[in-house]
């Protein structure tokens, strides 16, 4: 049976990932659409910066809003600590100030994957739920490290589409058995 690849960047399966990961952890669908798309973009920051490609806004550190603040909640996915505001719609994560809105990632999935959307998601599902909540909190970043997209490294690989393997997310996927087993062996003394 052949691999299906898709030619893709980065930052929409992360986002998605990250949604998965927020939605196995108890957030209903919209909040972990904008979470994921808050993840993504966290992460696409830091890189930014770390390669010298962005420079931090000194207008955000300069000038703290303490208003702001103090409506901020943030919400840990993945390892990431991201900002979120509760809504008259409920929980959204923000991005800059305004909460972001599911809709606009829901097109944004759809726009970046296509027909891909459905079965990338379903193998994304699928992996996540060969864990359980606390440990796939825990290894949600490494476990993407492992499917990721595989782009040149340093500057050349910013916004560089690579090409995400599904077969490694089957793989990256524990068997139920194994996993019974793992927690069966973390509970015995």
């Amino acid at each position: 049976m052949a691999t299906k690849m898709v030619s893709i960047n980065r930052v929409p399966i992360l986002t998605l990932w990250a949604s998965i990961v927020a939605e196995h952890l108890g957030f209903d669908e919209d909040a972990s659409l904008t979470l994921g798309r808050a993840v993504a973009a966290l992460n696409a920051q830091s890189k930014g910066r770390r390669l010298s490609i962005l420079k931090p806004d000194q207008k955000k550190i300069e000038k703290p809003l303490p208003e702001r603040v103090a409506k901020t909640a943030f919400v840990q996915v993945g390892g990431r600590a991201v900002p979120a505001h509760n809504t008259r719609q409920g929980l959204r994560a923000i991005h800059g100030r305004k909460p972001i809105r599911p809709d606009t990632v829901r097109n944004y999935l759809e726009g970046a994957l296509g027909p891909d959307l459905d079965p990338v998601s379903s193998a994304l599902q699928k992996l996540a739920t060969s864990y359980d909540p606390e440990d796939l909190d825990r290894k949600a970043y490494s476990l993407y490290e492992q499917f990721r997209p595989v782009v040149p490294s340093g500057v050349r690989g910013w916004g560089a589409k690579g090409k995400l393997d599904w077969g490694i997310i089957r793989q990256t996927t524990r068997p139920r058995i194994q996993a019974h087993r793992e927690k069966r062996q973390a509970r015995s003394p």
